[in-house]
This record gives C-alpha cells, structure tokens and sequence, in this order.
C-alpha cells in the first residue's frame, strides 16, 4: 500500500488539524462550563477531549490558543479558579452546543446564546448544564502546555470531584448503556448521534 509521508511540521496547521481530527474519529465532546474571576459565565464544546483515569477520577480537555497566540477563556478560567464542568453532550443539545462554538470575545457570555439552561454544582462554582444527561465537576490538576505561539496545545487537566448523572441512565451503579447515547466528533462539520447511529452536520455559526 502506497502512502503520502510527510512530518508534521512540513503541512500547514490547517491540513494537520483537518487530518488528525477527520481520522482520529469519533472523538468525545467536553462541553465546558467554566466562570472567570469576576463571575461572568464561558461556555465551549471541546473535542480534543479525553478521560484520564479512575483513581483519581480525571479527565482533560485541550483547547488550543488562539490564532494570536492568547489563552482561550476556557483556560483562561480555569487557571484562574481551578474549576470547571466537563458536560456530555446529547442530540437535543446540538444546536445550542454549536452557538457556543465560536471564538467569541471574552465579554461574552455564551450561556445565553446556547439557550440551555444552567443549574448549580455542589461542589464548584461554575454551573453544570441541565440538559446534559452526564456532568462531571472538576477542581484543575494541572495544565500542561505544550508548545506556544497560535494554536500551541494545552492539556487541563481536572480531578472529578462530583457526579451528577441522569437518573434513568443509572442502574445498580451502572451506566444503562443501551440508552445513553452522546454525541461525537468528526471531521469538518460532521458529528455522530450515537442514538441513530446518524452523521449530521453543523455549520459553524459566525461571529
């Protein structure tokens, strides 16, 4: 079998984002609730997303920096508070989820614009998404950057602190797998419902 070979650094970023995440699919979506130190509420689907273990119970999304080499405000709050919610995303919540998934200024509230509703935590400050039919309350680890400038990589890492999880989805200490189905990530615009299985599509609203 013939193959195009190349290093990483030899493609521009763009090329090596669609490829990693169009073969690296389906990956799961963190959708992060995160407060910045004056109290105004982030909103952001990551799915560059992945759990880390079970004792500790962990988990750690990545959101790159901005094209300008800034910290996004995900990061940018839970550096600051050492806390955020990773929520599972569902189909119902798609399109709220897809008005999040801009890279709005940092004065923006988003929670408004994804129409979903937010419920408090027990345990952190930022809200979880009622919607979600799994939440997951995290304090902050640790980040790890991993390169810099635009687009550099940064691993948050978040110790579970609190659980909350759709009562019909919780049998005898057990996810009911047969009736949980969240979304995953694709490549380009498509994402996975699990509950078809479906491949759909969502335009990235603009700014």
């Amino acid at each position: 079998m013939s193959s195009v070979s190349f290093r990483p650094q030899d493609v521009p970023v763009g090329s090596l984002y669609d490829l990693m995440s169009a073969s690296i699919a389906p990956r799961p979506i963190g959708f992060i609730s995160t407060l910045n130190a004056e109290g105004r509420g982030n909103l952001a689907p990551f799915s560059y997303f992945i759990v880390g273990g079970v004792n500790p119970a962990s988990l750690c999304f990545c959101p790159a920096n901005r094209s300008n080499g800034e910290d996004k405000d995900s990061l940018r709050n839970a550096e600051a508070t050492g806390e955020f919610v990773a929520n599972i995303l569902v189909r119902t919540m798609a399109e709220g989820m897809n008005q999040t998934g801009v890279d709005y200024p940092s004065e923006v509230d988003e929670w408004p614009l994804s129409g979903l509703t937010a419920a408090p935590s027990v345990v952190v400050a930022p809200p979880r998404v009622l919607e979600s039919p799994v939440a997951f309350e995290c304090k902050l680890h640790q980040v790890v950057r991993h390169g810099s400038g635009p687009h550099g990589t940064n691993y948050v890492i978040g110790e579970v602190v609190y659980v909350h999880v759709e009562e019909s989805l919780w049998n005898d200490g057990m996810i009911v797998a047969a009736a949980f189905r969240p979304l995953g990530r694709m490549g380009g615009q498509e994402y996975i419902d699990l509950g078809g299985p479906e491949i759909f599509e969502l335009a990235r609203p603009k700014r």
